[in-house]
């Protein structure tokens, strides 16, 4: 059986989601791109077509989302904590389809060893640009329905494999603004031993805006990017 095989009818369902994703639901539905980020697709259509895998999960102390660190080795965005998710191969299909579906199951898969047939997919939000490695993602949500163990794959590739309490994400004490040496600022959280800052920073500050779970926090407090970020 190969990889993608168990993957072919990959769809979309909303069917038996727990109550407390509702506002998740509602605000993928709603949300316009630009309410997401200012970098948006090239409209010549440049850009290397990509999917990350945004994975509700319900833990120990409630909702909780996957992330992974980046290995240090990695020529792109090394080190840094970021959803599982990749480039779009041929073998996932229509870019304009499921092609991101099956692209971001098949890249979580490959990064942290879970079951995909213990992921529900029920959401997409509008495709981002992320200009400095020129990836246009498609942001995939998931309900980790059946979860499964997971852990680092390829160590080349990843550093470490964990998951994020929203509580913590959404604990004040846990945010702040990183600030780039260019000058650009973004939200951050400080969780689990790492900073979570830049494309995957944000998107978890959109989600948990429009989804009505932010509370009020220090915009004030920096946290400044050395040069190598």
């Amino acid at each position: 059986m190969t990889r993608a095989s168990h993957m072919e009818s990959v769809m979309l369902s909303k069917d038996g989601l727990p109550a407390w994703l509702d506002p998740v639901v509602h605000a993928v539905e709603t949300v316009e791109p630009l309410q997401l980020s200012r970098f948006l697709p090239p409209a010549d259509g440049a850009g290397r077509q990509s999917a990350v895998l945004i994975l509700f999960g319900e833990g120990e102390r409630g909702p909780e989302l996957l992330l992974m660190e980046r290995a240090s080795s990695l020529r792109s965005h090394a080190g840094q904590p970021s959803f599982p998710g990749g480039a779009l191969d041929p073998e996932d299909g229509d870019p304009k389809g499921d092609g991101p579906l099956r692209a971001a199951l098949r890249e979580a898969e490959e990064e942290t060893g879970l079951d995909p047939s213990g992921v529900q997919l029920f959401g997409v939000l509008p495709k981002l640009y992320i200009p400095v490695s020129g990836f246009v993602v498609t942001p995939v949500l998931g309900w980790w329905r059946e979860p499964t163990p997971v852990g680092v794959v390829d160590p080349n590739e990843t550093a470490r494999v964990f998951t994020v309490p929203v509580a913590d994400l959404t604990d004040p004490d846990n945010r702040a603004t990183t600030v780039h040496p260019s000058g650009h600022r973004g939200p951050a959280f400080l969780v689990e031993s790492a900073l979570v800052w830049g494309f995957t920073a944000g998107i978890i500050d959109r989600i948990l805006h429009f989804a009505g779970w932010e509370r009020p926090w220090d915009r004030e407090k920096q946290v400044p990017l050395d040069w190598r970020a």
